[in-house]
């Protein structure tokens, strides 16, 4: 559990910081600039690395992830220069939750992974480097990037128990919470068989 130190005007601050970072749509952005239609339209609809994927453009798919990753990344380490680990803690979450329910989108927004993995990353890196690992590893395994997705997310918590990192855990439990929670339909084509694999043209 964090202990947060920090005044509460600040720790708002942050949290909005976060929130609008987190919320540029930096795939559909990408898709748009590069002809490549609306990603709203394309595939699942989801504003993910995964979905620019399935437009055939991996540099695009590659761009997207990076931006998306670097979005808790950045809010991640600006609010903990500028304010303290606390508010940092809160600001990487309201990035988070600023790329699944974005105000520009309507509050639709993408699945969240690339902002989790970047934001753990930031926070506690050999945390982040462990939750890498395990998704390119289940991946590489099945192929199906919502399965390496939640391995990832459920594993992170662990990861944050197992090196000591225990003011994280709880923030780690909600991020992967909500991983799970947005990728519901995923979930129910896992069990039907259904899910694409990693690369598949929709």
């Amino acid at each position: 559990m964090p202990v947060f130190e920090t005044a509460l005007p600040l720790l708002i601050v942050a949290a909005v910081f976060g929130y609008l970072l987190g919320s540029v749509p930096f795939g559909l952005v990408i898709t748009r600039a590069m002809g490549l239609g609306d990603l709203r339209q394309i595939g699942s609809g989801n504003i993910g690395a995964t979905n620019v994927l399935r437009t055939g453009n991996k540099p695009a798919a590659a761009a997207t992830l990076i931006l998306d990753a670097a979005k808790g990344g950045i809010a991640v380490l600006v609010i903990r220069a500028l304010v303290g680990p606390d508010a940092a803690q809160i600001a990487g979450f309201a990035a988070f939750l600023g790329h699944l329910f974005p105000v520009w989108l309507g509050f639709r927004g993408g699945k969240g992974v690339a902002t989790f993995l970047g934001t753990v990353l930031a926070l506690a890196w050999p945390v982040g480097l462990l939750c890498c690992l395990t998704w390119l590893v289940t991946a590489k395994l099945f192929r199906i990037s919502s399965l390496a997705a939640l391995v990832a997310a459920a594993s992170a918590p662990l990861w944050m128990l197992a090196l000591g990192q225990t003011q994280m855990v709880l923030l780690g439990g909600l991020l992967a919470a909500l991983v799970f929670i947005r990728h519901r339909s995923n979930i129910a084509r896992l069990r039907a068989g259904t899910e694409p694999l990693i690369g598949k043209k929709a």
